[in-house]
């Protein structure tokens, strides 16, 4: 009589199981970049409202505010992963987006810190995102239009 095989040998399930193994190492690094990103996202998305303040400021005013106060800094920001935009440069209306690193990862050493920028014409404000003094490491954790690429 013939043996009918049923199930799958030992060597099968070891090959699916390396594969499912290479698999979760190379995503998982890329999942925890992810999760920083979107974190370190959430404070630059949080400088909306200090550009509208800024904006609104500098078009009826016609010059930009003299203080992070007055910018609306001061009350601004301090979120689980973003401390408060303090950082304001009254000439250029410029300001640092400050992210707690501790808090959005433990792992991470270097400062992270983008620079909102506004550019100011007839037309109204533009604003631009760049890194600032963000340590060269942690560039990649930005979005992408604060990296300058």
């Amino acid at each position: 009589m013939k043996n009918m095989q049923k199930g799958f040998t030992l060597i099968e399930l070891m090959i699916v199981i390396a594969i499912v193994a290479i698999l979760v190492a190379l995503a998982v690094p890329a999942y925890q970049d992810y999760t920083i990103r979107a974190k370190v996202g959430e404070c630059v998305n949080n400088g909306a409202v200090a550009k509208l303040n800024i904006s609104e400021f500098r078009q009826s005013e016609g010059a930009f505010p003299t203080t992070a106060a007055q910018a609306g800094l001061s009350t601004i920001g301090d979120t689980q992963y973003c401390d408060t935009m303090t950082a304001y440069t009254p000439s250029t209306g410029a300001f640092d987006v400050l992210v707690d690193e501790t808090a959005v990862d433990s792992g991470i050493s270097g400062l992270i810190q983008p620079v909102l920028t506004p550019a100011y014409s007839t037309a109204g404000v533009d604003w631009a995102c760049s890194s600032g003094t963000t340590a060269a490491n942690n560039v990649k954790y930005l979005p992408s239009s604060c990296r300058g690429t």
